[in-house]
């Protein structure tokens, strides 16, 4: 049997998750996204409570509640992403920021401050650094559709 989550941990956890929730949604609400600061912040410490939960519940099979945030979190990202009547997809990048954004809480409801904090910094590069790259690489090559 594990032994119980101190106070200070607890917070130390959550606080982690809204933080790294309020970048990630930061970024997103700069570029006028749907899902923005207070949507990413409440994923990542949704995930980090249940993540918690799992852990003081179940410590002998953490894994029961926490592998449920991945559906979860599948549910409210295929929410995301919009069909329009030209065949164009919109919203994958919204719905994957989320899902990686479940999953950044649930590193940090799990006290795994490393994995967290490093892919938190990896997930904001890619959506501030890659984005332009992207749609520069569109404009010069053309979208690709099946």
């Amino acid at each position: 049997m594990t032994e119980a989550i101190t106070q200070s941990e607890l917070i130390k956890r959550l606080l982690l998750a809204v933080v790294i929730g309020g970048l990630v949604g930061l970024e997103r609400e700069m570029r006028r996204k749907p899902a923005g600061f207070r949507t990413n912040i409440l994923i990542g410490l949704g995930c980090a409570v249940f993540t918690i939960i799992s852990m003081s519940i179940s410590p002998s099979n953490p894994d029961r509640i926490a592998a449920n945030i991945v559906t979860g979190v599948g549910f409210l990202g295929a929410g995301a992403i919009m069909r329009e009547q030209s065949g164009s997809v919109h919203g994958i990048t919204t719905a994957a920021t989320a899902w990686m954004n479940a999953a950044l809480g649930t590193a940090a409801g799990a006290g795994q401050y490393t994995l967290a904090i490093i892919g938190g910094a990896i997930t904001l590069a890619v959506l501030a650094i890659l984005g332009p790259i992207e749609a520069l690489i569109e404009r010069k090559f053309g979208a690709q559709h099946d």
